[in-house]
């Protein structure tokens, strides 16, 4: 099956205040990655082409990083994911920056059931929750994007298999 999957945020900062925080992806000091609701990005190395990490049982290398503008990633796990995810920092105006995440790839087997029926829901809400932490620190009004029904009931069968 061939997935094709984008969010975009626009955030109200000139671009080079955005990247200094998207700079922070999977440090102690993560200004972006939402750990408090879901599994930490894991980097043993830090962020840099060829490092091996991922979240939770998402498993991925850095194939491309350019801090500027774009951190690609190639899935490793699980298995039937073939492709990338990225996250992509555009300059809109001197006040103005966007920044996207993409999944670009081709599940088979297994990896398009577990893609169906639990990562897709998952992923978006992780996402959303990602931009709204990005976006929340320059806004007074905290945006806080609600689960639907299908998250929730995934992360709670989730936890009690953790029990």
């Amino acid at each position: 099956m061939n997935v094709l999957n984008i969010h975009k945020r626009t955030i109200q900062q000139p671009k080079d205040i955005v990247t200094a925080l998207l700079k922070t992806l999977s440090t102690e000091n993560d200004k972006i990655w939402p750990k408090e609701k879901w599994p930490p990005m894991k980097f043993k190395a830090g962020i840099q082409e060829s490092a091996k990490g991922g979240h939770g049982p998402i498993r991925y290398s850095v194939e491309k990083y350019t801090p500027n503008e774009i951190i690609q990633f190639r899935f490793l796990k699980p298995s039937g994911f073939n492709g990338i995810h990225k996250f992509e920092i555009r300059e809109l105006s001197e006040e103005q920056t966007e920044i996207t995440h993409t999944i670009d790839m081709k599940t088979v087997g297994k990896g398009t059931l577990i893609w169906l029926f639990a990562i897709r829901s998952l992923h978006n809400a992780l996402i959303e929750d990602g931009f709204d932490k990005l976006e929340n620190h320059f806004s007074e009004h905290k945006k806080n994007t609600q689960w639907n029904f299908w998250v929730r009931f995934l992360r709670k069968q989730l936890s009690k298999k953790r029990k």
